[in-house]
């Protein structure tokens, strides 16, 4: 059964709004799956930490990248794939999270990106406190989590030593 093109855009808009944006368990899920991708080798704990912390978006900025997703989607996919795509599947709606997190990682969105957080006063900069704050928050945490982590390993490393010392004596 074929799809009209507005019901498909309205499709992908619906899945990626309720992946990103709908409620703040589902925003720190999506950014933490983000974070799982993009870095894949950044520590769970900081991982959670950057999700719980970061500055929820304005809606007109999730739903503006949506549109520009979409609009690029139907410019290089035919359409009968993309309507293979909103079949409604968990796995269909996670193909289409997929490639909208790609599409956030090219370069082109990147600078789209940048370019409407400066607009929206989200950047450091000249009225960007409040981000620079969240910013030097964030480092302060990650370090102290890294600090905690090598803490931890010395002290397993200590008793170790000491488990095998007791050995040898013994």
């Amino acid at each position: 059964m074929e799809k009209d093109t507005p019901a498909l855009h309205s499709h992908i808009r619906k899945v990626i709004l309720e992946r990103t944006s709908r409620d703040e368990e589902r925003r720190r899920e999506a950014l933490l799956e983000y974070l799982g991708v993009s870095m894949p080798n950044m520590d769970r704990a900081a991982a959670e930490l950057l999700a719980e912390n970061a500055p929820p978006l304005l809606p007109a900025l999730y739903e503006k990248w949506i549109f520009m997703f979409a609009k690029r989607l139907f410019e290089t996919v035919p359409v009968k794939q993309i309507e293979l795509l909103c079949g409604g599947s968990e796995e269909d709606d996670a193909a289409i999270i997929l490639a909208y997190l790609m599409f956030l990682e090219s370069e082109r969105m990147e600078k789209q990106v940048a370019e409407d957080l400066k607009n929206c006063g989200l950047t450091s900069g000249e009225d960007g406190e409040g981000a620079e704050a969240m910013a030097d928050y964030i480092r302060s945490r990650l370090s102290r989590i890294e600090e905690d982590k090598t803490r931890e390993r010395l002290d397993k490393a200590a008793a170790y030593r000491n488990e095998k010392a007791k050995g040898r004596l013994q």
